[in-house]
């Protein structure tokens, strides 16, 4: 027989998921996802910062790196300067570079707040 002792502080539900999922894997089934983990859409994007950022170390311009990751046809002829295409790219550029400058730690610290939580 196996026993977890779990603590009731703020963390009691994060670690009631863990425990369920170690559960899950001693009984050999699916342990379903973690719950610290990021939405889809947010790894996305910051791949997508990453990505950006790397062009931009590089040397290559905002028109070139929006052509690299969103492909040339999104990239208007005219008016580029005004282009929402342009703005996404440097924030984009702007949170890539805050990552690879140490940011990257505050994904380890990451929590969602809760329906209930206060914190």
């Amino acid at each position: 027989m196996i026993v977890v002792d779990l603590p009731l502080d703020r963390y009691f539900d994060i670690r009631s998921q863990a425990a369920q999922r170690f559960w899950r894997a001693l009984e050999q089934r699916p342990v379903g996802p973690s719950p610290r983990a990021l939405p889809i859409q947010t790894r996305h994007w910051l791949i997508l910062a990453l990505r950006a950022a790397d062009g931009w170390v590089e040397g290559n311009s905002y028109r070139e790196i929006a052509a690299g990751l969103f492909g040339a046809h999104r990239i208007p002829d005219r008016g580029w300067k005004t282009s929402d295409v342009r703005s996404r790219i440097i924030r984009l550029v702007k949170k890539g570079l805050r990552l690879i400058r140490g940011g990257y730690r505050a994904l380890l610290r990451h929590k969602r707040k809760g329906k209930y939580d206060k914190s």
